[in-house]
């Protein structure tokens, strides 16, 4: 490949980080420690916020003066799983083929972490004026659990910054927006009898369906009804049902069953108002008739802690640095969720902005562009000019 030696360096560091398999189910607390170490070696500091167990932890570390007005470079250290994907090489080796770097993470999103870590001579270098904040959270694809306490620390302990560039994959677009999502668990609990008997037995797994049917109504309604926001795609809030599991065997009533599914709202939604019609719905309508048969059926929701929607701040001090950085004056929004609205909810100006597609994450031969890789470089580089002067 021919790039510069500051792209070599992000490509050389992304090969390393890809290597560690840090899928949300594992630690990553192998990748932390590399982190750390490499951040010695350049005589900067880590802080560390683990999780309960002490098996995964978030990161935060300053580059350049202890002064209000600096810049938070945020991105996440899991992956996703690749069980029962067709990968064409091992997706913990970074593999070019034709200018693309295929590995598990590459566009989502180790390579706005390896330009970051590869640069590292360069940052502590430089002159800078006010500090680069480096904020690495875990298990942000399982909900964005780490990062609330990874942003309590840095509110609580360092100079408010003027900026959080959140380095989701964007193709290196400025996107101002995104929308919040809430993750339901719903199990059903039946009452088991031979399947020929149904006016005995309650299936949860019919149960079920029935709940699902009703979601899929109120995911139809929100479409053609609303809220409605054209930056989006699709332009309006959605619930869907990806999991689900249930049954003991074909001429067995079902006893349980459990599915999972999401609401993704636009910032101007709630998602309380399908939650609770949902409720509504299994108090009211499904539970009398499961329970005229058996007192002991029962439908159980647990609803995981929202992750918050971006909203758009037009004109925003994030949004002005960006913009500067990138000559990109265009509004975008993105359906997906990340940690930005987490920030923006703390207090703070807050953009995604990163290299690589978000149409490659989660998929197998997940790859990011050589270009990217390039343009993500350059950005830091231009960052780390604009903080020196």
């Amino acid at each position: 490949m021919n790039v510069s030696s500051d792209t070599a360096k992000s490509i050389s560091m992304l090969e390393k980080l890809v290597s560690f398999d840090t899928v949300s189910r594992n630690s990553n607390l192998a990748f932390i420690d590399f982190v750390i170490g490499l951040l010695k070696q350049h005589g900067i500091e880590s802080r560390l916020v683990h999780n309960d167990d002490r098996t995964k932890a978030n990161l935060l570390a300053t580059i350049g003066p202890r002064v209000e007005g600096g810049v938070v470079l945020s991105g996440h250290t899991d992956v996703v799983p690749v069980d029962d994907q067709e990968w064409h090489t091992n997706p913990f080796d970074v593999v070019e083929k034709g200018g693309l770097l295929y590995g598990r993470g590459t566009a989502d999103m180790k390579s706005f972490l390896a330009i970051i870590l590869g640069a590292l001579d360069t940052l502590t270098a430089a002159p800078l004026k006010t500090p680069l904040h480096l904020a690495f959270s875990y298990d942000e694809e399982v909900g964005c659990l780490g990062a609330p306490s990874l942003i309590r620390l840095l509110n609580r302990e360092l100079p408010k910054p003027r900026a959080v560039i959140v380095g989701e994959p964007t193709d290196m677009k400025v996107v101002s927006a995104h929308k919040g999502i809430t993750g339901m668990r719903t199990t059903v609990t039946g009452h088991e009898s031979h399947s020929s008997q149904t006016h005995r037995g309650v299936s949860a797994v019919m149960v079920a369906a029935d709940l699902i049917q009703f979601l899929q109504s109120l995911s139809a309604e929100a479409a053609e009804k609303g809220p409605h926001n054209g930056l989006f795609e699709p332009p309006h809030s959605t619930i869907t049902v990806n999991v689900i599991k249930g049954g003991t065997a074909l001429n067995i009533m079902a006893r349980h069953c459990t599915f999972h599914w999401d609401i993704r709202v636009l910032p101007e939604d709630n998602p309380e108002r399908y939650l609770e019609r949902f409720r509504a719905y299994c108090r009211d309508v499904v539970l009398p008739r499961m329970r005229a048969i058996s007192p002991t059926c029962d439908i159980e929701i647990f609803a995981r802690e929202p992750t918050p929607p971006l909203k758009q701040e037009t004109d925003s001090e994030a949004e002005r640095l960006c913009r500067m950085l990138t000559g990109d004056n265009v509004t975008r929004a993105v359906a997906f969720a990340a940690e930005a609205g987490q920030f923006q909810q703390s207090g703070l100006s807050v953009v995604i902005c990163g290299p690589g597609s978000i149409t490659q994450a989660h998929q197998p031969n997940e790859f990011i562009s050589v270009a990217q890789v390039d343009a993500g470089t350059r950005f830091l580089h231009d960052l780390v000019k604009h903080l020196s002067r």
